[in-house]
């Protein structure tokens, strides 16, 4: 079986955190922790994916680039 790694990103809310994939627009998912909320997404991208391959879709490629940039400010 193939594995595709899609970037994520969770951001902190007021009370938990959110978090969305780059390159499956719509698929989101929320969590009262880091670690919920990163399974939440896990959850998530299975039924997008799901839900895409029902429709007749092909399953979108990973091609956003994620990295961080270093400075002093």
């Amino acid at each position: 079986m193939n594995t595709v790694r899609y970037a994520i990103v969770i951001e902190k809310a007021e009370a938990n955190y959110s978090g969305y994939v780059l390159d499956l627009p719509g698929c989101v998912a929320t969590g009262a922790t880091l670690a919920a909320t990163e399974a939440a997404l896990r959850e998530a991208i299975a039924f997008h994916l799901d839900g895409m391959r029902e429709d007749g879709l092909p399953m979108p490629p990973s091609v956003s680039v994620v990295s961080y940039l270093e400075f002093a400010p």
